[in-house]
């Protein structure tokens, strides 16, 4: 056999190597789907979105989220929605004299809007 054809073959075996990683299932499970969520920055209570209404697009490490602030009484007073980083569900955090809540989604485009 040549020997240049042998010097060649380790690259050709990587070549087709990556070729199959490429197509492989597991690569396949391994893609992200990018989604878009809905966002505003400031809503209150029976108001429209009055700051940062639009669509924003997550990235992987991100998911749609809702806050909602409420009074110490229960009150709503604001909701906020976008992308956010490391989003997790959490509900009744303190803070000052408010209780905040979040919801987090990545199931479909526009997910948070009825969160």
């Amino acid at each position: 056999m040549d020997k240049s054809l042998l010097r060649g073959l380790p690259i050709l075996l990587c070549c087709f190597g990556g070729l199959l990683s490429l197509l492989s299932p597991s690569s396949l499970a391994q893609t992200v789907e990018i989604i878009q969520c809905r966002m505003c920055h400031l809503q209150f209570p029976g108001e429209k979105c009055s700051r940062g209404r639009g669509v924003c697009t997550a990235a992987p490490e991100e998911a749609c989220t809702t806050g909602r602030i409420f009074r110490n009484d229960g009150t709503p007073w604001l909701t906020f929605r976008g992308c956010l980083e490391n989003c997790a569900n959490v509900d009744n955090i303190k803070w000052s004299i408010y209780l905040v809540n979040f919801r987090c989604c990545r199931s479909h485009d526009l997910c948070n809007e009825n969160l």
